[in-house]
């Protein structure tokens, strides 16, 4: 048998979705001093549609955004494009946290998703979406009864979850691995995440959104006095003073330090295959295209690109002490090895398929998994973060409960729980890396033991810090 390994000997060491001859060249650097009415730090999925809603409520504003980088070149660049209408992490995770306003979250999910749909037509965005759905799949016989738990939880909310067995699960797509699956058909749409980002780019763009690429905000104050008080962030080569200010840095540290305990970065990977053949791919079926992902606590998220390769991702997550973001750990060979080994387990016909890529990143968690908010110096500065990789969908929510709440207005938006109040922050080292630690080694312990949660999950389950997704 030839090791699965080998298919790694041509990866090349970059994320896929960035590798791209149509990649756009990027802003110039912002040189001396400027202002303006709204300035957004960060040019993710979070920062473009904080600047693009601003500017879509109010064109008359003055938007700057400044990103250290280039647009798009961390975490909305290297996902594995899943866009999920969920802004909780998954429907469990919602219901162990806000169970009286779930109901309301989920409506206001699914409009969230339906309205980047519409801005993505509206703006001829080309990012290759396809509203396809995706599958959460049963590999080990316990997994099963979780699938008709999480149906009869997604019907209670008014969702609705196409249950598989076996045989329904397999002529979607073909694996002896899978022993059943559920099916959201219209909560998550598949995209191409660095072209949404760069398309984003262009829509910010063509309203009047100033962006300038390479320049790092640095450091952030009050500035002025009464009717003239506004915030001056220091950049690379200049300063620039807004009347607010939107954070959306995430995995990065934020320019605010109270903000920081509350979430740390971990670095999630994948690899993308080369283009399956029309025989390879009508080997495993999937005529219909949907993502899927396995239901163990350390799952794969898999998907097809639109040239037909295989996005297989996930399962290991790493974090390390002091928490710091750093480009080397972006490659991670172990990680690789391990993924490799999965999918041909997970599809043998496909023997003899090469990965073309192999990439991580960093992407921020808090300790209730998905994304918060909070104000800063007398409401001029708003921030959001912790979407613990679902953000690219969750982003575009999470900007207009920003721009709801530098407006000071109270929506239905701001009158959420999970908006009004912020998760437990993470303790300082080096106790979060041993408490990280810990879990990450019972949840490994659990998928090898039917699902079965030892006292230290237990415990976490019972003070809200649980994490079985």
């Amino acid at each position: 048998m030839v090791d699965p390994v080998r298919s790694l000997q041509d990866a090349k060491p970059a994320p896929f979705w960035l590798d791209d001859p149509g990649r756009p060249d990027a802003a110039s650097a912002l040189i001396g001093d400027t202002r303006c009415d709204l300035l957004v730090v960060g040019g993710g999925y979070s920062g473009l549609w904080t600047a693009l809603i601003a500017k879509e409520r109010d064109p008359s504003l003055d938007v700057l955004l400044v990103e250290a980088q280039e647009i798009g070149w961390a975490a909305s660049g290297r996902n594995g494009g899943f866009c999920e209408a969920s802004l909780t992490h998954g429907l469990g995770n919602g219901h162990q946290r806000w169970p009286a306003e779930l109901a309301t979250l989920e409506r206001l999910g699914a409009l969230n998703l339906q309205a980047i749909e519409d801005t993505i037509k509206r703006h001829r965005i080309a990012c290759d979406w396809e509203r396809t759905g995706s599958l959460v799949v049963a590999t080990e016989p316990y997994q099963v009864d979780g699938l008709h738990e999480l149906a009869a939880l997604a019907a209670r909310y008014g969702g609705g979850l196409t249950l598989l067995d076996a045989e329904a699960v397999r002529a979607e797509i073909d694996s002896p691995t899978f022993l059943g699956g559920a099916w959201d058909r219209d909560g998550v749409a598949m995209v191409n995440p660095a072209r949404l980002a760069w398309g984003l780019k262009q829509a910010c763009l063509d309203l009047g959104v100033r962006i300038h690429e390479r320049t790092a905000a640095t450091g952030l104050t009050e500035s002025g006095t009464g009717a003239g008080a506004g915030i001056a962030v220091r950049t690379t080569y200049g300063r620039v003073t807004a009347r607010h200010v939107a954070l959306a840095t995430n995995a990065f540290p934020s320019l605010l330090r109270r903000h920081r305990p509350y979430t740390v970065p971990v670095y999630d990977y994948a690899l993308m295959t080369e283009p399956l053949t029309d025989a390879q791919l009508a080997s495993i079926g999937w005529r219909n295209r949907q993502g899927f992902a396995d239901s163990a606590n350390h799952f794969h998220y898999v998907r097809l690109s639109a040239d037909n390769r295989i996005l297989w991702g996930g399962y290991d997550v790493d974090y390390r002490y002091g928490g710091r973001v750093r480009a080397e750990r972006d490659q991670r060979p172990e990680t690789f090895a391990t993924l490799a080994r999965h999918f041909f387990q997970t599809f043998p016909q496909l023997a003899g398929v090469r990965f073309s890529h192999a990439w991580g990143g960093a992407i921020d968690t808090c300790t209730r998994f998905s994304a918060f908010f909070d104000l800063s110096h007398g409401g001029r500065v708003a921030y959001a973060a912790g979407y613990t990789g679902l953000g690219v969908g969750a982003t575009r929510f999470g900007a207009e409960v920003m721009l709801d709440l530098l407006a000071g207005e109270r929506t239905e938006r701001t009158a959420l729980e999970m908006v009004r109040r912020k998760p437990l922050p993470f303790p300082p080292e080096p106790i979060r890396s041993v408490g990280i630690g810990i879990t990450q080694w019972s949840l490994t312990r659990a998928d090898a033991n039917a699902g079965r949660r030892n006292l230290w999950l237990r415990t976490l389950d019972r003070l809200g810090l649980g994490f079985d997704s």
